[in-house]
């Protein structure tokens, strides 16, 4: 710990991101796509004109903005696009949750909330879930300075549908309530539907997962203008120009492709549910599941052990050493090939 640190850094425990070896390995621990991004993307970096990034990027990112207003029915003026959906929160958290009153949100969740609150000086209020492990929307207060999570969440797959959250909203009308729909593409039902009818819903998303685009870092947030503008006067005082040409022009690329989209969701999707009538079959509990992971707990082994023998026969999936998740392993869904040899190295391991 350096004596130049602030007391804030000296004070912080960072989020840990998912590892990413440098051995060869069924990699199944940091939820990205197996497949390929749309052929149209590769496209367009292979003809992106290099002269175009002597010059600085479009402050307002227009063009992914309008792309992306239109494939999610919305005007352009209610998107936002950053770095990744990480940078939208961090930008959220900012403009929003800093607050005299509590952000609340589950106490099992996307475990970068608590960083972030950590931060940025917001005091946090979690709340359990419920006996299936479900987000429980009931527990969110009226008076709460904030309401984030995840849908479906992370780590645990379950999705509350639009309705839900309707009701959510028309309960809790004083403060922000961030819906983080990182996995929706993977069976879940999206509330921006909704940003309409609720000023205060936003709705936060991500290139990396149903678009395999992890290594781009692109994010957006969908809501009123309200709300907008309090994510673009954040941004315009810490970095006017947070998404690059490039990225813009892939993100871009990504959209107008609506059946490669689909195809490699719709295979997600089968993949998962196979998987998970094979790990039941192998005596593991697995969570139902809307997004491109499971999670999985065995009554008769050890998670870690299992985590360490994964990984000895090649395979590395992800395990979270806390109180509440240390008997269960987070994994994500690769191709049909990779979770066959998951299968075959579980097989050897659960005898």
């Amino acid at each position: 710990m350096s004596k130049f640190w602030s007391p804030a850094v000296r004070e912080l425990t960072p989020y840990v991101p998912g590892e990413q070896p440098r051995e060869r390995l069924i990699k199944l621990n940091t939820n990205e796509n197996p497949y390929p991004p749309a052929p149209g993307v590769e496209a367009a970096l292979r003809e992106f004109p290099a002269d175009h990034l002597r010059r600085y990027p479009d402050p307002t990112s227009f063009s992914l903005r309008e792309a992306l207003a239109e494939e999610l029915g919305v005007d352009t003026d209610q998107v936002f696009v950053g770095n990744g959906s990480d940078e939208v929160l961090a930008l959220a958290f900012q403009a929003f949750f800093r607050q005299d009153r509590p952000l609340e949100m589950p106490a099992i969740s996307y475990s970068f909330y608590p960083v972030y609150c950590q931060l940025y000086g917001v005091e946090r209020r979690p709340h359990p879930l419920d006996d299936q492990w479900r987000v429980d929307l009931d527990a969110f207060g009226q008076e709460a300075g904030g309401v984030i999570f995840a849908n479906p969440n992370a780590p645990t797959g379950h999705g509350h549908g639009r309705e839900a959250i309707a009701g959510l909203l028309e309960r809790v009308t004083e403060s922000v309530v961030l819906v983080d729909e990182a996995y929706v593409d993977f069976g879940g039902e999206s509330a921006v539907p909704l940003v309409d009818r609720f000023p205060n819903l936003l709705v936060t998303g991500t290139f990396s997962k149903s678009r395999s685009l992890a290594g781009l870092r692109l994010g957006y947030a969908v809501g009123s203008r309200e709300l907008i503008e309090g994510l673009e006067r954040v941004k315009d005082s810490f970095n006017s120009y947070p998404v690059d040409s490039l990225a813009s022009a892939l993100g871009i690329a990504s959209l107008d492709d609506p059946e490669h989209f689909d195809a490699c969701r719709e295979a997600v999707i089968t993949t998962r549910e196979r998987t998970r009538v094979r790990l039941e079959a192998l005596g593991f509990q697995v969570l139902p599941s809307q997004t491109n992971f499971v999670l999985v707990s065995h009554p008769g082994f050890d998670a870690a052990q299992l985590f360490v023998g994964l990984r000895e026969r090649g395979v590395l999936v992800r395990h979270f050493n806390n109180e509440v998740l240390r008997d269960h392993l987070r994994i994500s869904i690769g191709t049909d090939d990779e979770m066959d040899s998951l299968i075959e190295a579980l097989e050897s391991l659960c005898r």
